[in-house]
């Protein structure tokens, strides 16, 4: 677990986040529900897309339909990103 900060586009109003860097993803995501909690502009995309599960099967239930540009800042760093958010 490391602690990043993680800013808006638009405001550039950052939060403090704990995340783990080794969760077997290939790539990065964030929930639906703390997207809206903290007010993130979210893009929807044309076609959803279905992730699969570690035993990999579709989960047909939490699908990648909106995307959320962000700066993502670590120790002097910052890097804008676009992340799937995945829903919740």
């Amino acid at each position: 677990m490391v602690k990043i900060r993680l800013g808006r586009i638009d405001t550039q109003k950052r939060v403090i986040l704990e995340v783990s860097l080794d969760s077997r993803a290939t790539g990065l995501f964030m929930s639906s529900e703390f997207t809206r909690k903290q007010g993130f502009k979210l893009k929807k995309i044309e076609k959803p897309i279905y992730v699969r599960n570690v035993n990999v099967f579709f989960n047909k239930e939490k699908l990648i339909e909106y995307t959320v540009k962000v700066n993502i800042y670590y120790q002097g760093y910052r890097k804008k990103m676009e992340i799937n958010m995945i829903s919740s």
